[in-house]
C-alpha cells in the first residue's frame, strides 16, 4: 500500500512528530524521549541550542536548571554523539559504541596509545569527573589533523573513549564538559540488543519523531536522518521520489490543530534542509557562519512557525549585561496578515519572558 500525501498532510505529519502542535508535552524527559534527540550547541545568541528546542515544546514551565538535575543528578538524560538524549535509549546505542571509533585512523591511533588510554581511565577512576585540562598528556603518538583537533591528545582520546561507551560525559558548565567513567553514568542493568535490533528500533524511533522521511539522505555522522524501509511507503503530491511515514502518524493528519513557535536554527525539524524545502516550501541557512555583508536574515536567525507552514525569521539577540532582547528585524517569507503577526508578536513577548529580558527594537 502506497499512501498518497498532500503537502499540507506531510507537513502535518512532520510537525506532530516534532511536537510542534497546540497540545504540549508533559515534561523534559517525554519531550526528549518523543524527540529522540536534542542538539547539543553552546551558541547562545539567545540561548543554547538545547534549551531553545525545549522551550519551543513546553514554554514557559521549562527552565534551565530543571534540565541540568535530570542530567547531572537523576541521570535521566545522557549525553552522546552531540545530542541530549532519554537515558532509556542506551540499551540502543551501546551497539554503536561497540563498532566505535568508526575511521581506520582512530582506530590505530587509540591502539598505539593503550597506555595513554589506561591511564587517563584510572585517573577518571580516581579522582573524576575531570576537564580534559586537567588530565596530563602522555600519549605515545599525538593526534594528527589539519583542523583544531591537531595534537589535542587528551581531549581528544576521552571524545574517543565516551564514543566508545568507556567514558561519558558527566556534566556541563560554562567551561565546558566534565568527563567519567562511564559506570558512573550510566545505569548498570541495561538490556543487551543485536546490532539488528538496536538499529531497527531507532529507526523506528527515529521515524516516529519525524513523521515523514526518505528512505535514504545525506549521511549524517552520529544521528541519521532517513529511515530505510521502516514505516509505510508514501508519496507527496508534487515532490519526487518515495517517502517512508510513519502509520501511527497518519490519523492525526484531520485533527491537527497547530500553533505559533520560534525554533532552533539547529532543530530536528529545520534540520533536513532538502526536506524543509520540498515539504514547507521554506529556504533556511544559518548564517553565523557567513559575514556580516553577506546575511539576509540574521546571525542566528530563529526559523518562526505558525501553523502548518514557517512564514518568516526573527534576528534578535539576547543582550544579558543590559536585561535585553534585541529585536532587529522579524524577516516576512510573505506579508503577515494580522492574525500572523499577532501570533508572532505574542511568541516573541513569550520568549523575552522566558528569558527574564526586556524587549528593544523592531516590534517593541
Amino acid at each position: 500500500m502506497v499512501h498518497r500525501l498532500t503537502r499540507e498532510q506531510a507537513r502535518r505529519i512532520a510537525l506532530h512528530g516534532q511536537l510542534l502542535t497546540v497540545a504540549r508535552p508533559a515534561g523534559i524527559v517525554e519531550t526528549i524521549d518523543a524527540l529522540t534527540v536534542v542538539n547539543i550547541e553552546p551558541t547562545a545568541a539567545i540561548a543554547p541550542s538545547a534549551d531553545l528546542i525545549l522551550w519551543s515544546r513546553l514554554g514557559w514551565p521549562y527552565q534551565p536548571a530543571d534540565f541540568v538535575r535530570l542530567f547531572e543528578e537523576d541521570r535521566a538524560v545522557f549525553e552522546w554523539g552531540g545530542f541530549f538524549r532519554a537515558m532509556t535509549d542506551l540499551a540502543l546505542l551501546l551497539p554503536e559504541m561497540r563498532r566505535r571509533p568508526g575511521s581506520a585512523q582512530a582506530r590505530e591511533w587509540l591502539a598505539a596509545n593503550d597506555v595513554f588510554r589506561r591511564e587517563v581511565l584510572a585517573r577518571l577512576r580516581a579522582e573524576g569527573p575531570l576537564r580534559a585540562a586537567e588530565i596530563p598528556d602522555t600519549a605515545q603518538v599525538s593526534w594528527r589533523s589539519s583542523g583544531w583537533t591537531n595534537n589535542r591528545n587528551a581531549m581528544q582520546l576521552l571524545e574517543m573513549l565516551v564514543l566508545c561507551g568507556e567514558a561519558a560525559v558527566s556534566s556541563r558548565d560554562a567551561a565546558g564538559r566534565l568527563f567519567d567513567v562511564a559506570d558512573r553514568v550510566y545505569p548498570a542493568d541495561v538490556p543487551q540488543l543485536t546490532d539488528a535490533e538496536a538499529a531497527r528500533e531507532r529507526a523506528e524511533r527515529r521515524l516516529a519523531s519525524l513523521g515523514i522521511a526518505r528512505v535514504k539522505g545525506v549521511a549524517q555522522p552520529f544521528e541519521p536522518i532517513d529511515v530505510g524501509e521502516i514505516g509505510e511507503e508514501a508519496v507527496v503530491d508534487g515532490v519526487d521520489g518515495v517517502w517512508r511515514v510513519d502509520p501511527g502518524a497518519l490519523a492525526v493528519v484531520d485533527r491537527f490543530a497547530g500553533r505559533t513557535a520560534l525554533l532552533s536554527p539547529f532543530d530536528r525539524a529545520v534540520f533536513d534542509r532538502r526536506r524543509l524545502e520540498e515539504l514547507f516550501g521554506y529556504e533556511y541557512l544559518l548564517e553565523m557562519y557567513k559575514p556580516a555583508a553577506k546575511r539576509r536574515w540574521g546571525y542566528f536567525a530563529l526559523p518562526i512557525l505558525h501553523g502548518d507552514r514557517f512564514v518568516g525569521k526573527l534576528d534578535a539577540k539576547a543582550d544579558r549585561k543590559a536585561g535585553v532582547l534585541r529585536v532587529h528585524a522579524v524577516h516576512e517569507d510573505e506579508p503577515f496578515s494580522e492574525e500572523v503577526r499577532t501570533a508572532v508578536g505574542d511568541e516573541i513577548d513569550d520568549l523575552a519572558r522566558w528569558l527574564g529580558l526586556e524587549i528593544v527594537g523592531a516590534g517593541a
